[in-house]
């Protein structure tokens, strides 16, 4: 480089003397050259644009490395290294804290052979910084790679003795030692580790490592050792997997007992009796085992239970009965059961589950004491939506009462009661009432049943009440009963046109047609009706099946003098088509057509349906010309825009929406007309500003 460095400082003095001096100056620093254009280009480039063609022609390669350096000679590497060492102790001199290149430098003199000047740099490090475990573990690690056995014991002797709560120091110390074949050593520093007391994970690896070197007696002794130390449960679980996994199961069993002794409701736990009941049914200890379950089961809490069941009734699977089986399982739903309700007594339909939870035991008393203190719990508001499944409890048991106990006295005591609770003056709950009726009928005792109803009907009327009295009258065949039946029945609600339809169906039935027509007259003439088209229609289907094609007539008359509705108009022109009456049919259509004509634009609708059924009808009773005829009275379909008003009263929320308007032919001349005349008006005006 310096030879370099002097041919160019030649031929530079030589420029000099020939008076290149811009050249000299711009290959050695010397005077620049002046720039003539100091103005902006015209088209600018950035930095990021350059490299990015840079990349795209090539001029980059993303792949390339610098080449690797040959040091062919020992000068070479002396100079190497010598800026190596520099470089890290101006990078240690700027920041004496940094421990990663405090271990990189000792590391790289330990690659380069130099294991004096590794030992004095991790020296260094440590008296900047000796709690740092990292330098510790690298100076250790770099002694064992090497073979340095001692000095890796010396280490690891000076960081277990400054830091003897790391414990990573002792793990690889002992190790060492171990797998030097050094136990006595490994055996010492794993009792001087003991003295501190540390973790079950320590006192594990210690007894791990006696059980390596097959020494039991001094394993047993640590675990005892341990237990001073440690007096918890997971150490009195694993002490004993300890002597079972080595054949002392007399032993193993006497760790169980020895910390379900000392160690009090603390050894009250899930897992500690699984495990001890394991080992008993291991040792074919059943009686033991089915001690142990009880026993847990009667001390541990039950929510933290949930394993301990499964594992009791598989366990009785396994080696009960039949009975024991079942116990077990009901015993633990029935449990659940009584959680539930202790936290909400309301809760109805966990009542329901632990009735049929009993239900399938099949035991009468159990089922009965569970139904009797479920209907106990009354809903506290006077709600019908808090009683419907309160009063499902009640239906549930009268039916267990009649149906699985055979008992129906008690299943009539059970209803009479359900309808005592019920506050009638609230509301009521027509089911109950009809289902004990029904009660009465299987018991065949009429009398009750009807006095029930009777007084259901007295005390709350309700709709469904009357239908299912009314039903059981039709199937006794008491017509008389059923006629003063209906007659409170709409005394009760005389705008209910099913019940009057049904009070004349019933009378056209038995052939009683005067009955049924007063009975629809009646009816038709009821200042309120909650569906009086349906009334309608059943007086008019009664008199068309009847045949009086005059009183059809006559009540279609009426009916339109009351309504004008399309529908009336089709089915007035279907009725006189239907007698094979073209004329009369085609004269309603023409009828009703132009009353909705005369009513504009409110009956455009309307009038669409009238003619649509006028062309189904022309189509199957009349000829091509009045189809025709009528298929010109059809409208057309056009998409027009009305302005929709808002809120305010200044219109400024107002908006225009679009909609579908029905233009008939005979619309569409006047329009025409009226358009013509519109620009003959435009016309002379044009004329007179002219």
């Amino acid at each position: 480089v310096k030879k370099f460095v002097g041919i160019w400082r030649t031929r530079g003095a030589n420029m000099a003397e020939d008076g290149d001096d811009g050249v000299m100056g711009r290959q050695l620093g010397g005077r620049k050259t002046k720039v003539k254009n100091k103005s902006a280009a015209e088209r600018q480039i950035t930095a990021e644009q350059m490299l990015r063609e840079s990349m795209e022609r090539g001029g980059m390669d993303a792949s390339f490395r610098p080449p690797k350096r040959v040091i062919t000679d020992h000068q070479e590497l002396s100079e190497l290294r010598l800026r190596k060492r520099k470089e890290f102790e101006d990078t240690l001199r700027r920041n004496r804290l940094s421990m990663g290149v405090w271990a990189q430098y000792a590391l790289w003199e330990a690659s380069q052979k130099e294991f004096e000047r590794s030992r004095s740099i991790f020296e260094r490090a440590l008296d900047v910084d000796y709690r740092n475990h990292s330098i510790w573990l690298k100076y250790a690690e770099m002694e064992m790679k090497n073979r340095f056995v001692n000095h890796a014991r010396n280490v690891w002797d000076r960081a277990v003795t400054l830091l003897p709560r790391v414990d990573q120091f002792w793990y690889k110390f002992a190790y060492m030692e171990e797998m030097l074949g050094n136990v006595a050593g490994a055996r010492q520093i794993y009792e001087r580790w003991m003295k501190w007391a540390p973790g079950k994970n320590a006192w594990n690896t210690y007894v791990k490592f006696e059980v390596r070197r097959r020494n039991i007696p001094r394993a047993r002794s640590i675990y005892e050792r341990m237990l001073i130390t440690h007096t918890e449960l997971e150490t009195y679980l694993k002490f004993a997997k300890f002597e079972n996994k080595h054949g002392k199961r007399e032993y193993a069993r006497l760790v169980y007992e020895r910390g379900l002794k000392e160690l009090g409701e603390e050894a009250h736990r899930e897992e500690f009796f699984v495990s001890f009941a394991k080992f008993e049914e291991s040792c074919k200890e059943y009686d033991r085992a089915r001690v142990i379950y009880k026993y847990a089961l009667d001390n541990v809490p039950k929510e933290e239970a949930q394993r301990l069941y499964a594992m009791y009734s598989s366990f009785e699977k396994k080696h009960g009965t039949r009975e024991t089986v079942e116990d077990v399982i009901l015993s633990k739903r029935r449990f659940q059961y009584e959680e539930e309700i202790k936290k909400d007594p309301l809760n109805y339909d966990v009542w329901f589950d632990y009735i049929r939870l009993e239900e399938s035991k099949g035991k009468k008393a159990s089922i009965r004491e569970v139904y009797e203190r479920a209907i106990s719990n009354v809903p506290p508001v006077a709600e019908k939506r808090f009683w419907k499944r309160y009063i499902f409890l009640y239906i549930s048991y009268a039916i267990y009462e009649e149906l699985d106990a055979k008992d129906p006295e008690k299943a009539r005591a059970v209803w009479r009661h359900c309808l005592e609770q019920i506050p009638h003056k609230h509301f009521t709950f027509a089911k109950v009432w009809v289902m004990a009726a029904r009660f009465e009928v299987r018991q065949k005792d009429l009398a009750a049943a009807r006095k029930l109803l009777g007084t259901a009907i007295g005390k709350c009327p309700k709709e469904k009440l009357f239908k299912a009295y009314i039903e059981l009258e039709l199937q006794l065949v008491e017509i008389d009963r059923c006629r003063k039946i209906y007659e409170k029945y709409l005394e009760f609600t005389p705008e209910n046109c099913k019940a009057w339809v049904k009070y004349a169906e019933l009378e056209g039935s038995l052939q009683e047609l005067e009955r049924a027509r007063a009975i629809f007259e009646m009816a038709v003439n009821q200042e309120t009706l909650d569906m009086p088209e349906m009334l309608w229609k059943a007086f008019i289907d009664f008199e068309i099946k009847n045949k009086a094609h005059s009183r059809v007539r006559a009540l279609y008359d009426r009916l339109l003098k009351r309504t004008k509705h399309v529908r009336v108009w089709i089915s007035r022109a279907q009725f006189e088509a239907s007698l094979n009456e073209v004329k009369a049919a085609r004269s309603v259509f023409e009828k009703a057509d132009k009353y909705f004509k005369a009513e504009g634009d409110s009956g455009k609708e309307e009038r669409v349906m009238l003619v649509e059924s006028w062309l189904d009808f022309e189509t199957n009773y009349g000829s091509n010309k009045t189809v025709e005829e009528v298929r010109k009275r059809l409208p057309r379909r056009v998409k027009n825009q009305r302005l929709v008003k808002g809120e305010f009263e200044d219109g400024s929320d107002s908006y225009y929406e679009e909609y579908y308007d029905y233009i008939f032919p005979d619309e569409d001349k006047k329009q025409n007309t009226f358009k013509l005349l519109e620009m003959a008006r435009k016309w002379k005006k044009q004329k007179t500003d002219e």
